[in-house]
């Protein structure tokens, strides 16, 4: 497959760039880190009503822009390098993808207009405490009482989920295993016997929570005991989108390396002129592109209907998973000494890099799921 970016997709990425760098400077999120939400209502309110980023992979019949994931990926890459703090990821990669590929044609067209025009948030609650993201690490139970569901378990590492107005929530029929009986659930906010709680999390520019369901009353959303198969596709769309966004903050994290080496001045010379460095950053740039190339072949695979397309989303996740945080290593050892204080800005990335590596599974679990995805 060959891959170009075109003129409107460049355009795209510029204006996204320079609306970023005025409304998430490295203030602006060291800022938003303090706070319990996380998000600035103003910013998230030109982001989906302005821009229409929201929408940008939902359909037009749904409200959305109806574009692909190589736009999508566009959008994450830029909001990556700006680290901007704001429920994107967990509403309109998570959430609403989910309900693409689960919901029913009614479902569908209630729940993803207000997500697409940013006037609900919504996550998918899925990992528990083994911290698995497969239908196999599901443990919630969901049982059934005529037309009705309640849920009773845990689930842990929710993005925005002390916040969301929507929860998507995975649980298992009681007794079922592996992938048989897995649906999914439409959760209120304030369903009784729901608790939710804030975690303190190592990068507190996502705002991760922990969901307690005691007996929580929900709706099911598709099918009952049918979710594993399209959980797992939204796994992988979701993993492509996460490997765009990284790469986004290893460029960064690059750029700003390499021109610090050349501010830097050691010896009566610039420390970018030591071959050493200047070996950090060749790795860095080879890395870096690399996984970019990675996460956009994923994408366009993803939106030209590849067969292979799964096996590549593991690619990229992998690929960028270890790109950002060599990329945040270096970074931190070109900065010398300051590179480790709190008032560099470096650690906000670092910190990022460290939890996206471990987000929907590390690079060793996709390494695996992709030599048992890639055709022989």
């Amino acid at each position: 497959m060959k891959f170009n970016f075109t003129e409107e997709q460049q355009e795209f990425r510029l204006v996204l760039r320079r609306f970023l760098s005025d409304h998430s400077p490295t203030t602006e999120v060291r800022r938003l880190m303090e706070t319990d939400d996380g998000c600035d209502p103003d910013v998230w309110r030109q982001v989906c009503q302005d821009l229409g980023l929201t929408g940008v992979h939902i359909p037009e019949a749904y409200g959305g822009q109806g574009f692909g994931l190589v736009e999508l990926g566009i959008v994450l890459e830029e909001m990556g390098r700006a680290l901007l703090c704001a429920p994107y990821f967990a509403s309109t990669v998570l959430a609403a993808t989910t309900i693409l590929n689960v919901g029913t044609e009614e479902q569908k067209v209630t729940l993803l207009p207000p997500i697409a025009a940013g006037e609900m948030i919504a996550t998918l609650a899925f990992a528990e405490d083994s911290g698995r993201w497969d239908s196999s690490g599901v443990e919630m139970t969901a049982t059934s009482s005529g037309d009705e569901f309640s849920l009773s378990g845990c689930k842990s590492f929710v993005l925005d989920g002390a916040s969301a107005g929507q929860i998507v929530a995975v649980a298992r029929r009681p007794g079922s295993t592996g992938d048989e009986g897995v649906s999914l659930f439409l959760v209120s906010p304030d369903a009784e016997g729901l608790t939710r709680t804030l975690l303190e999390s190592m990068d507190p520019t996502r705002k991760l929570a922990r969901l307690e369901f005691n007996n929580v009353r929900a709706t099911l959303l598709g099918a009952e005991g049918e979710a594993a198969a399209p959980l797992s596709k939204t796994m992988d769309q979701a993993a492509i989108c996460l490997a765009n966004e990284m790469v986004g903050g290893a460029d960064i994290l690059r750029e700003s390396a390499v021109e610090y080496s050349l501010l830097r001045v050691q010896f009566g010379r610039a420390v970018g002129s030591f071959q050493a460095i200047k070996h950090k950053a060749a790795d860095m740039l080879l890395e870096v592109e690399m996984a970019k190339a990675a996460a956009y072949y994923a994408a366009g695979a993803h939106d030209e209907g590849d067969d292979d397309w799964p096996a590549m989303a593991s690619l990229a996740k992998a690929s960028a998973g270890d790109a950002y945080m060599q990329a945040a290593i270096h970074t931190v050892q070109m900065h010398g000494g300051i590179g480790f204080t709190w008032d560099n800005d470096t650690h906000l990335w670092f910190k990022r890099a460290k939890s996206s590596e471990v987000f929907l599974g590390d690079s060793a679990h996709h390494r695996e799921l992709m030599m048992q995805r890639w055709p022989e």
